[in-house]
C-alpha cells in the first residue's frame, strides 16, 4: 500500500501559525519510515492526520493499492496505530483487552483467540495474560499497546514513540519484533526521539522542523550530502542545538 502526502497543511484552532506547512512525502510498501524532529516539529500532528484522527486544512493524503485509491473505510481497516499514550483498559487483563479490541476490528472469536496467543507468546506476555494490566511494568504495557495495534494484521503500522520509558531489554525486544513485522511485509511509520534506535530501524527518514520537511530520503544519502557521520550529528546540524522546551 502506498501513501501519498501532497501539500498538506494543518493549524490547530486558536493558533496563529500552521503546525504543518506544505508537507509532501511518499511512504511505500516495505518502508520503515522515520518521522523525526525536535519537540513541536509536528510529528504527532502528522501521524494524527495520516491515521484520520484529524483532517488536513489543505492538501491531500491518498492511500492506494495497485494504483487504486482506497476508500476511507478500506484505509482504516488496513492500518494499525499505536499512540504514545497507553491505549488499553488497565483494569482488564491482556486477554480481555485483546478480546475487546479484536471485536472492534471485526475479527471472529476464533481469530482473536489465535492471534492473541501468537502475540502474547512472541511478545513475552504469555505468563501474565490473565493478570490485570494496572500491575504491569512500563515495558509490558508498551508490548500490549503494540499487540493491540497489530491484532488485525494491518498493511501499515503507525507508531508514535513506541519505546519511550521502557528498559533496555524491552526496547531491544520491541525493535527486534518490529523488524520481523517489516520483513513479513508490514510497512511501518515511526516517530521517536531515540535517534540511535531510529538509525538502526529506518530505511528512510523525513526530518521535520517548525512544521516543514527539511530533508527526506535514505539515511546514507542524507549523511553523504550533509557531510555527517550519523543521524544524531545530522539532526543537530540541521535543527540546531538550542533547547526546544515548550510552555503549556
Amino acid at each position: 500500500m502506498d501513501i501519498g502526502i501532497h501539500g498538506v497543511c494543518y493549524r490547530y484552532p486558536n493558533e496563529v501559525e500552521d503546525t504543518l506547512q506544505n508537507i509532501n512525502l511518499r511512504i511505500e510498501p516495505g518502508d520503515i519510515f522515520g518521522l523525526l524532529g525536535p519537540n513541536g516539529a509536528g510529528k504527532t500532528t502528522l501521524i494524527s492526520l495520516l491515521v484520520g484522527l484529524i483532517v488536513p486544512m489543505e492538501g491531500i493524503i491518498a492511500y492506494s493499492r495497485d494504483s487504486q485509491v482506497l476508500t476511507t473505510a478500506a484505509m482504516r481497516s488496513s492500518i494499525g496505530y499505536v499512540p504514545q499514550e497507553y491505549a488499553f483498559y488497565p483494569e482488564l487483563t491482556p486477554r480481555q483487552n485483546f478480546a475487546y479490541f479484536g471485536a472492534m476490528y471485526n475479527l471472529s472469536a476464533s481469530d482473536i483467540a489465535q492471534r492473541s496467543e501468537e502475540l502474547m507468546e512472541v511478545l513475552g506476555l504469555a505468563q501474565v495474560q490473565d493478570k490485570r494490566m494496572s500491575t504491569f511494568s512500563g515495558g509490558m504495557k508498551r508490548r500490549v499497546n503494540l499487540a493491540i495495534g497489530i491484532l488485525h494484521r494491518p498493511d501499515v503500522l503507525f507508531l508514535d514513540e513506541p519505546t519511550v520509558g521502557v528498559d533496555v531489554q524491552s526496547k531491544y525486544a520491541i525493535v527486534r519484533f518490529l523488524k520481523g513485522l517489516n520483513r513479513n511485509g508490514m510497512a511501518i511509520v515511526y516517530t521517536s526521539h531515540h535517534l540511535a534506535e531510529a538509525e538502526e530501524l529506518c530505511n528512510r527518514i523525513a526530518l521535520l522542523d517548525h512544521g516543514k520537511v527539511i530533508v527526506q530520503g535514505t539515511l546514507s544519502r542524507l549523511l553523504a550530502e550533509h557531510g555527517q557521520r550519523d543521524l544524531q550529528s545530522l539532526f543537530l546540524a540541521l535543527t540546531g542545538d538550542a533547547y526546544r522546551d515548550q510552555t503549556l
